[in-house]
C-alpha cells in the first residue's frame, strides 16, 4: 500500500502550475475514450471535458488492408473472477455483459473467455463434460447469446477458448470409451496396457505432477492425461475424433463468435512410440512436455482444422504453443501458417531452463527479454502476425515477473503497458493488468485454490525444500495470482460479487481498484487508455517495422517502429535507479523530435536529444 501512495506522491511534487497545466492536458485526451457517459454502474462518473485535437487522431488509412482483429486489442476473461451479476461468488456472462463499456472505453475489439462450457470444474473449466452446453454456474445459452449480440453492438468480437487436447472425465465420449475396449469411442482416447510388471506404460510426468497416466478397472488400461487424471487426452489420430472437434467449432461460429485460442496444442499429437524418457526427477519420472510437445506431424491436423473450419471466415485462431521457437513460427503463422497468431512462451520461460518447475527456477534477466521479443518480432515481420502479451491465466502478475522487488507498481504497470501497446501486433490485456495488480501471497498452500500451485508445492518438498521454501516458490508463479477477482472499487468485495467471491481478493483492493483509477489522470488505467487510443490511429504502430536499439544497454528496452510516414523510439527502463544511454545510439538527434508519452508525465513536448537518461522505471514514446 505504501509504495502506491509514494507514487502518488512523487508525481505531486510538480510546481502547481506546471501540475494544473498536465492535468488538464490529460483530461483533455481522456475524452477520446467517451468518458462522459457513466463508466460502470453504480461508480461512474461524468467529466465535462473537451477534445484534444493533438492526440486526437483519424482512424488509420494505411491500415486499411490489415484485417478486423490487427487493429484492435484483445481482453482475456478469467470468467470465474470477471464480475458477478448473482450474489454465487463467481463471475458469470451477464456479468460480462455489464463491464462491456468499460471494455470498450480502454479499445477492446476482442474478448477472449475463458472456458464457458459445462463442467465439473476441477480445472477451473478446462475440463469440458459438454462443449454445446453453458456451465449453470455461468448462465444459460441465452446468457451466452445475449452476451454475443450485446458485445457486438459495441464493436467487441466473443473469442471461444477451445479445450481440444482432452476432455473431464465426465464428458459422455470418455465415460462411453472407458466402458470397453470395442465400442464406437473406445478409440476416442490414449489407452495403453500396463507393462508386464503391471506398472504405467511408460515414465511420463504429467504437467500437474505425478503419473501421466490413470488406470480404468472396466477396459484394465490406463488412459493418458497430460494435465490431471480427470483431464484425459483425445486421440487425434481418430479422424472421428477431429471431426466431432470440427462440429464443435462450427456450432460456435454459428453463434457468431469472433474467434478461437486454442488451448495446449502442442500436445494433440502424440509420437508412435511411447517409451520412458531421460529421468529428471527424484521420482524417476519424465516431463511429459518433452516427450510430446509439437511432435511430427501436428501441423498436418491444424492445417486440416484450418481448412475445414477457418477458411472463408472472418474469424481469427491463435494457439497456446509453448514450445515452438521464433526459428519455427513461419510454420505456425503467417500465409503458410495453420493459426493467425500463436502465443510462444520464449519471453514467459526465461527462468527455466527445460521443465518448468518452480523450484529450479533461475532469475530474470532483461536480456533474455530483448532477445525473446527482437527475435519473435523479427521472425512475424514479413510473414505473419504477433499476439503481444505478458499475462494470462497461467502465469503471475506481470509487475511481480519482470521487475526487481520492491518496484513501484504504478510505474512498473506503466513502463510494461507501453510495450504492450507498441510493439508490432495483437496486444491482449489480461484483466486487471490494466490496473497494475500484483500478486498475492496466502499463509498456507491450503488456501491456494490452483492444482497446479499444489503440485509444484509437493515437488519441492519431495526435492528437499522446507515447506517455508516451498510456499515461497508458490507466492512467485502461482497462477492463482491472476486469478484473484477483478478490483472494481473499494467497497466490500471490490464490487465483484455481493455474496463470497470463490478466491480471495488482493488484500490491496480498497487502494488499487478500476473507480480510483479511473478517477486518477496519472494511473495505471489512465494511461493504459491513453495509449490505447493512441495506437489505433497511428499507422507507425499498426504496421510500421520494428528494430531493437540500445542492445547492450543491461537496464532499458528500447525499439524503434517506423514506416514511410516517421518513426517513433520507445525507450523503457527495466530498473530500479537511473539508467543512462547515448541518445546518438537511438537515433535520437533531430530538433523535432520531442517526448510524445512520459510515464511520469512532467516532460512530455520537450525536446527528445535532451534527455541522456531515464528515471527508475521510467517510459518515454518520442517522434516528430
Amino acid at each position: 500500500m505504501r509504495k502506491r501512495k509514494d507514487a502518488v506522491k512523487r508525481r505531486n511534487v510538480l510546481p502547481k502550475s506546471r501540475r494544473s497545466k498536465l492535468m488538464k492536458k490529460t483530461a483533455m485526451l481522456l475524452s477520446a475514450f467517451c468518458l462522459t457517459a457513466t463508466f460502470f454502474s453504480g461508480c461512474g462518473r461524468t467529466a465535462d471535458i473537451t477534445d484534444n485535437s493533438k492526440d486526437h487522431q483519424a482512424p488509420s488509412e494505411a491500415a486499411e488492408d490489415l484485417k478486423w482483429w490487427q487493429k484492435t486489442n484483445a481482453y482475456e476473461i478469467y470468467v470465474n473472477s470477471f464480475q458477478d451479476s448473482n450474489g454465487n461468488g463467481y463471475g458469470d456472462l451477464n456479468g460480462i455483459r455489464s463491464r462491456l463499456d468499460y471494455l470498450s472505453d480502454l479499445g477492446i475489439g476482442a474478448i477472449w473467455l475463458t472456458p464457458v462450457y459445462d463442467s465439473p470444474m476441477e480445472d477451473n473449466g478446462y475440463d469440458v463434460a459438454d462443449y454445446y452446453s453453458i456451465n449453470h454456474r455461468y448462465g444459460t445459452m441465452e446468457d451466452m447469446d445475449a452476451l454475443i449480440q450485446e458485445a457486438d453492438k459495441k464493436g467487441i468480437k466473443v473469442v471461444m477458448d477451445l479445450v481440444f487436447n482432452h476432455t473431464s472425465d465426465r464428458n459422455e465420449w470418455f465415460m462411453r470409451s472407458s466402458e470397453s475396449r470395442d465400442n464406437e469411442f473406445s478409440d476416442w482416447y490414449i489407452w495403453r496396457d500396463p507393462k508386464a510388471d503391471g506398472s504405467e506404460p511408460n515414465n511420463w510426468r504429467s504437467i500437474f505432477g505425478g503419473s501421466a497416466w490413470a488406470w480404468n478397472e472396466k477396459r484394465q488400461q490406463y488412459y493418458l492425461h497430460t494435465f490431471a487424471p480427470s483431464q484425459p487426452d483425445l486421440n487425434w489420430e481418430n479422424p472421428d475424433v477431429r471431426n466431432a472437434l470440427y462440429d464443435v467449432a462450427d456450432f460456435w461460429k454459428r453463434k457468431g463468435v469472433g474467434g478461437f485460442r486454442m488451448d495446449a496444442i502442442p500436445y494433440i499429437k502424440k509420437p508412435s512410440d511411447f517409451s520412458d524418457g531421460p529421468v529428471d526427477d527424484s521420482e524417476g519420472r519424465c516431463d511429459i512436455h518433452k516427450m510430446t510437445a509439437n511432435t511430427d506431424g501436428i501441423l498436418d491436423y491444424l492445417r486440416e482444422f484450418k481448412e475445414k473450419v477457418c477458411v472463408g471466415h472472418d474469424i481469427f485462431t491463435v494457439g497456446e504453443a509453448n514450445g515452438v521457437s521464433a526459428d519455427d513460427l513461419k510454420y505456425w503463422v503467417g500465409d503458410d501458417g495453420v493459426f493467425d497468431m500463436i502465443f510462444e512462451f520464449s519471453h514467459m520461460n526465461l527462468e527455466f531452463d527445460g521443465a518448468e518447475i518452480w523450484c529450479r527456477a533461475g532469475s530474470f534477466e532483461l536480456a533474455g527479454l530483448k532477445k525473446a521479443l527482437t527475435d519473435s518480432q523479427k521472425a512475424t515481420a514479413l510473414n505473419g502476425w504477433y499476439p503481444i502479451y505478458f499475462e494470462n491465466h497461467d502465469k503471475p502478475r506481470s509487475i511481480n515477473h519482470f521487475f526487481p522487488e520492491g518496484s513501484d507498481p504504478v510505474l512498473a504497470g506503466k513502463a510494461l503497458g507501453t510495450v504492450l501497446l507498441t510493439l508490432r501486433g495483437t496486444p491482449f490485456i489480461y484483466q486487471g493488468e490494466e490496473l497494475g495488480l500484483t500478486n498475492v501471497s496466502w499463509d498456507s498452500i491450503d488456501d491456494y485454490n490452483d492444482l497446479n500451485s499444489k503440485s509444484q508445492y509437493d515437488i519441492a518438498i519431495k526435492e528437499g525444500f522446507s515447506e517455508e521454501e516451498a510456499l515461497d516458490f508458490v507466492y512467485r508463479f502461482s497462477r492463482d495470482n491472476a486469478r484473484t477477482p477483478m478490483q472494481w472499487d473499494g467497497s466490500d468485495n471490490s464490487g465483484f460479487t455481493t455474496g463470497t467471491p470463490w478466491l480471495p481478493l488482493n488484500e490491496n483492493y480498497k487502494e488499487v481498484n478500476a473507480k480510483l483509477e479511473n478517477e486518477d489522470d496519472f494511473s495505471v488505467l489512465s494511461w493504459y487508455r491513453r495509449l490505447s487510443y493512441f495506437r489505433s490511429g497511428n499507422d507507425i504502430l499498426l504496421k510500421g517495422d520494428y528494430n531493437e536499439l540500445l542492445n547492450e544497454n543491461k537496464d532499458i528496452y528500447a525499439f524503434e517502429r517506423k514506416d514511410t510516414s516517421g518513426r517513433l523510439v520507445i525507450l523503457v527502463n527495466f530498473s530500479n535507479k537511473d539508467a543512462g544511454f547515448d541518445p546518438a545510439g537511438a537515433g535520437i538527434s533531430g530538433e523535432k523530435e520531442r517526448i510524445l508519452f512520459s510515464s511520469y508525465g512532467d516532460n512530455e513536448g520537450e525536446e527528445a536529444r535532451s534527455i541522456m537518461s531515464l528515471r527508475p522505471l521510467e517510459a518515454v514514446i518520442i517522434g516528430e
